[in-house]
């Protein structure tokens, strides 16, 4: 959707600063660890006087952090499913090009925009423009919508992880007819879905057969939701004290899982097959629009791009920070990182597929044939054993369900290594810890110190819709159009407000003038043409295809012990348009509040001064370089034609303009 690290504190100043308070109130923040004061620093502001905004204890903390926030379950739960969903490589190959002609111009934006301004999400767009205000805000429905469904993979992971500590683990084994009161060995279900797989749809998720199926609520995942919650709202409330060292293991736990099962994942048989499957490209998958939506919103949903979290980061950094090479970099990692889980992924499905297929044509095989001389297997008997057990050699490395694809081809794997507890117990902590750290970056876009509570409480309601019997297609359905369009919709206005309305050229000029050197002005065309009319496109294509195809989702049928296909009943699609209506609601409102003002902020509160309109210009970062060749002709050139702009271009800017003589210390790294 996208993962920040277990390091509440950062999150308590986060927080506050997207309600768009001032430094001095984030100077009173109670953090210990990821952020000192740059007052402590000693570094001077552009006025001679020190500068109260905290900052970044060094250049390590804050690649990590911005790394621990795009590395979590959107790599190693909702890539290797998107992947494995959607024909493997061909996947692959679209999120590589989504990635360097999307994601990276757009994170670097979010990172240059952050750390000009020095504000949060809402603060920022308030910054450039009190029209833009509502981006803000529905960056914020777009993380509670998020939040909601991703504490419920957290209550799964609990609920495996507490059944994890048993030997044998409960998956080992197939279920029990409880009918004939025996084993389940050789059906259909046994050999297509495997002992877990059944066993996770009775006992665990205990899915009805379709979303209207509600059902009565699951105890068990009510409490492990309860749990999930509890867990998040004690943490957001009075944060973590906790030490660089516990910050940089839980940064490096989860590659060390995922390093561990690969090793013990590449000695298992079909594990080359299941790799083949990964990389081999089945490029017709491309002509389908839902591909390429899901692929665009993996982008954003990896990097975190429309939360408002970079941006709230990024704001924390010193003013001269190479954020260009930041974008690349912390890119380049959750890509690896994405790739990493998928290989673990893809290795223990090789495995199942083929561990499943032996095992079942071998419980068929015997019966039918006398194996004392194979000469005398007739081709005609042969022949009538395929007719009869032929389908259910089908097990193969695409027949698991998509949001469950994690925890069903984990468990069933560790259910075969040595010391199968320990491992499982591993694996579910490390989604624990993944999911916990996604959801603190994701609440930190709709929550206030003072809200937290509340909040909360508010999310455990409304996600008991999830553990009815109907709610793992409720997750679906949120993941897959609720949580996905929205995010789109935000990106989409964000890069119009800074590639058109405050324009992408002004905008580049700032950064060169804050990094002293111009970043490459293939950014400029990304941002205006290439990015902007792709999303555009992708989001108009999406829209047409729910119009005009009814959405569907699997379900599990009991009866035939299978999977099918349905589609959304009319309530369904009518609550989903509303979340999707109520997320990007906000951007039309913000800008009729804003004209209903007269183009003027919010209401300046008594006893504050609101900085004169005419002290902003383009930007205060930095003197210009005495080298800089730009003209002032080109500088007019370069600001958007006031005729264009609602309010005129005098009413965007981006830093207050330096006072005469002043200049501010180069702080960089």
């Amino acid at each position: 959707m996208n993962n920040t690290k277990i390091t509440l504190d950062i999150g308590q100043n986060i927080m506050e600063k997207l309600d768009g308070e001032d430094g001095s109130v984030l100077a009173e923040s109670r953090s210990d660890v990821a952020l000192v004061s740059a007052d402590e620093e000693g570094s001077a502001g552009a006025d001679g006087q020190k500068d109260d905004r905290p900052a970044w204890d060094s250049k390590l903390q804050y690649v990590l952090t911005q790394v621990g926030f795009s590395v979590g379950l959107g790599n190693v739960w909702r890539f290797p499913y998107l992947c494995h969903q959607n024909g493997g490589g061909a996947f692959m190959l679209l999120y590589v090009m989504l990635l360097l002609i999307i994601g990276v111009p757009l994170f670097f934006m979010e990172l240059a925009a952050g750390q000009c301004i020095r504000q949060g999400s809402i603060g920022v767009w308030k910054h450039i423009s009190p029209h833009l205000a509502g981006i803000g805000y529905s960056s914020c429905m777009v993380c509670f919508f998020v939040a909601l469904y991703y504490n419920v993979i957290i209550a799964w992971s609990l609920f495996y992880m507490g059944n994890s500590f048993q030997y044998p683990l409960p998956w080992e084994q197939c279920p029990v007819d409880m009918i004939s009161n025996q084993t389940v060995l050789i059906t259909r279900t046994c050999c297509h879905q495997s002992s877990h797989t059944t066993n996770t749809h009775t006992a665990a998720l205990d899915i009805s057969d379709s979303i209207d199926q509600s059902g009565e609520f699951n105890p068990i995942m009510t409490g492990c939701l309860l749990a999930a919650w509890a867990i998040v709202c004690l943490a957001m409330i009075k944060g973590i004290k906790s030490s660089a060292k516990v910050m940089y293991f839980s940064s490096v736990f989860p590659y060390a899982v995922l390093i561990c099962f690969l090793i013990r994942g590449l000695m298992l048989d079909g594990a080359i097959e299941g790799i083949k499957y990964m990389f081999y490209p089945k490029l017709e998958i491309w002509g389908e629009v839902q591909v390429w939506c899901q692929a665009a919103t993996q982008v954003f949903f990896a990097l975190g791009l429309g939360y408002g979290s970079v941006i709230a980061y990024s704001s924390y950094n010193p003013v001269h920070n190479n954020c260009n090479r930041d974008a690349i970099m912390v890119s380049g990692i959750n890509f690896m990182t994405s790739v990493l889980a998928s290989l673990v992924v893809f290795v223990v499905l090789g495995f199942r597929a083929k561990n499943i297929a032996l095992d079942c044509s071998s419980q068929h095989w015997w019966p039918w044939f006398n194996m004392s001389d194979p000469k005398l297997v007739a081709l005609q008997d042969y022949r009538e054993w395929y007719s009869h057990y032929g389908s259910l050699l089908g097990s193969n490395i695409t027949d698991l369900e998509a949001t469950g694809l994690a925890f069903i081809a984990f468990t069933e794997a560790m259910a075969l290594f040595p010391a199968s507890p320990f491992w499982s117990t591993l694996f579910f902590l490390m989604l624990l810890n993944l999911g916990l750290s996604t959801m603190f970056g994701t609440m930190q876009g709709i929550l206030t110190p003072t809200s937290g509570l509340c909040s909360c409480i508010l999310g455990f309601f409304i996600g008991l819709l999830f553990t009815q019997r109907s709610g793992n297609y409720f997750v679906t359905m949120l993941d897959d159009y609720s949580a996905t369009l929205p995010l789109i919709i935000v990106v989409v206005f964000e890069t119009v407000s800074v590639a058109w309305i405050y324009g992408a050229d002004r905008f580049l000029d700032d950064v060169e003038v804050m990094l002293h050197w111009r970043p490459p002005v293939v950014y400029v065309y990304l941002w205006k043409y290439v990015g902007l009319l792709g999303m555009v496109g992708l989001l108009a294509a999406s829209l047409l295809c729910i119009v005009f195809k009814r959405p569907t989702y699997t379900a599990w049928n009991h009866t035939t012990g299978s999977e099918t296909s349905l589609e959304y009943p009319g309530w369904a699609l009518v609550m989903l348009s509303m979340l999707i209506i109520v997320a990007f609601l906000p951007v039309p409102i913000g800008y009729l509040l804003s004209f209903l003002r007269g183009g003027q902020s919010l209401p300046v509160e008594e006893g504050e001064v609101e900085p004169p309109r005419e002290r902003y210009s383009k930007c205060n970062s930095a003197e210009p370089e005495p080298n800089n060749h730009h003209s002032p002709l080109d500088e007019d050139r370069n600001r958007p034609c006031s005729t264009f702009l609602p309010l005129g271009a005098e009413h965007y800017m981006l830093l207050p303009q330096q006072e005469d003589g002043e200049e501010e210390e180069d702080t960089g790294l």
